[in-house]
């Protein structure tokens, strides 16, 4: 056993998940569940993600606290745990930013803020909820930690070693080098998807479209299943980064504009086969 009792806010894909696989791995003893959704908090006890609900005193008195809601929220949740928290409690997160996760970290945490350790699973689906978590989430999936100075090593260290325990690889970044990372990796496309369906959805004539619409363009779009309201939030926290991929991706395009345009096959085909060969190349080193 890792720790003694855990505690969730926020029971969806990504926080439930954790438990769950922690629970079946035997890292941890209690689980306990925060949310805003009383409704969703008892389907995750019904499904087994926790043991029971807490509050905020409750949640503050475990030996770690792991933050599993869009980070819009989380200097307003970390204000609410901070008078509860224990001597030697530890504070994460799950956020898909982590600049501004550290910055609203800092400004609630205070003397405490050696104890909070930023994180990002790499692992996820467009399915959310309780219902959409399952123990093999992390299953031999990157989880990118971003420590600062002040962080506690003992911290980093519990932090790691529940992770591991989920069955992730954990590694290192730092907060700015995450983020820029992450905008055009993940951010980016997500963004994309939303924007091809909504324009289509627009459209007088969209529905004749969707009923045309295929594998390939399920497979693009699938990403715009996702929660409207944490992808919201993510594209404003990095939105310094994010407008700078959207303005590189703008300008690659415009580039296949002018070359469809100007019947450029020998361009055309260049930008397709390097992509091609830079896709096939990065599923080989996944593969690793």
């Amino acid at each position: 056993m890792i720790v003694d009792r855990l505690a969730i806010v926020g029971t969806g894909l990504i926080g439930g998940s954790f438990a769950l696989a922690l629970k079946q791995s035997g890292a941890v003893r209690e689980v306990l569940g925060v949310g805003r959704n009383p409704a969703r908090l008892t389907v995750a006890r019904e499904l087994g993600l926790i043991d029971r609900a807490a509050d905020w005193a409750e949640a503050g008195q475990a030996d770690c606290i792991l933050l599993a809601m869009p980070v819009g929220e989380t200097e307003a949740v970390l204000n609410k745990l901070a008078p509860h928290l224990k001597a030697g409690a530890i504070v994460t997160d799950a956020g898909s930013t982590k600049a501004n996760v550290v910055e609203a970290a800092r400004a609630a945490l205070g003397t405490r803020f050696a104890d909070f350790v930023p994180g990002h699973p790499i692992a996820g689906s467009e399915q959310s909820g309780p219902g959409a978590a399952r123990a093999d989430l992390y299953q031999g999936k990157r989880v990118v930690l971003t420590p600062q100075a002040e962080t506690r090593a003992g911290a980093i260290a519990m932090v790691r070693t529940l992770w591991e325990a989920t069955g992730a690889q954990v590694e290192t970044l730092e907060a700015a080098q995450h983020d820029r990372i992450f905008a055009a990796v993940s951010h980016l496309p997500h963004l994309a998807a939303f924007a091809l369906v909504d324009d289509l959805a627009q459209r007088a004539d969209g529905d004749t479209f969707f009923r045309f619409a295929a594998s390939g363009f399920r497979d693009f779009t699938r990403i715009a299943g996702s929660s409207p309201e944490m992808w919201r939030d993510i594209a404003l926290a990095n939105r310094g980064a994010l407008v700078a991929e959207l303005d590189a991706y703008l300008a690659s395009l415009q580039v296949l504009r002018s070359a469809v345009s100007a019947d450029d096959a020998e361009a055309l085909l260049a930008i397709f086969s390097r992509a091609r060969a830079a896709r096939e190349h990065w599923l080989k080193t996944q593969d690793v």
